[in-house]
């Protein structure tokens, strides 16, 4: 990957694009609701000054590595409305799939058609074996859009994490290649 700069991916009403640092301000805001950092491993609340664009910077490195891929979830009006990505375990060929949607954006179905168009770039573009994702489970929105995804629900890690002074359950959602590859196309009998 370090000849390569991370490609804009399009739905049918987002574009996924880099991250930009004059996006950081919207990121802040967005990211910083508490709302939206309590529902993440690693967003904090209050979301300090500096940390979005010392996160921005971070993108091309990463990408370059073969770590990660993050994008900036827009609207067609190039609003900001949320984060998406790969994290890459290339020996393993699979990825952790982390994501999150500003709070004025919510219910509105970005989140799962962002990550879908993300997932099918995983398998085709990657060759990933597997794509999984966690959530907490005092977030059942998130597992909504796995389900969704056609992810299959393969259990609950118990207090696996720790978060403003909770341990935390999180669930775990996989989806292998053979399944993403058996579910037929539209245009498939």
């Amino acid at each position: 990957m370090t000849d390569r700069t991370l490609p804009t991916l399009q739905t049918s009403r987002l574009i996924l694009r880099p991250f930009s640092l004059a996006d950081a301000q919207a990121v802040q805001q967005l990211a910083g609701d508490r709302a939206v950092a309590a529902s993440t491993l690693s967003i904090p609340h209050p979301y300090p000054d500096g940390l979005a664009t010392a996160w921005i910077r971070t993108h091309p490195e990463q990408f370059s590595t073969g770590k990660a891929l993050t994008w900036a979830i827009v609207l067609a009006d190039n609003r900001l409305c949320g984060s998406i990505g790969l994290g890459l375990v290339p020996e393993f060929h699979l990825a952790e799939l982390g994501y999150w949607v500003g709070v004025p954006f919510w219910g509105q179905g970005y989140c799962t058609e962002a990550a879908q168009r993300v997932i099918d770039y995983g398998f085709q573009e990657l060759g990933l074996n597997r794509i999984q994702g966690t959530h907490y489970t005092d977030n059942p929105a998130s597992g909504r859009v796995m389900a969704k995804l056609d992810m299959a629900y393969e259990g609950c890690r118990r207090q696996h994490t720790y978060k403003d002074g909770v341990f935390k359950d999180v669930k775990l959602y996989g989806l292998l290649r053979q399944d993403w590859a058996s579910t037929p196309a539209p245009d498939q009998p």
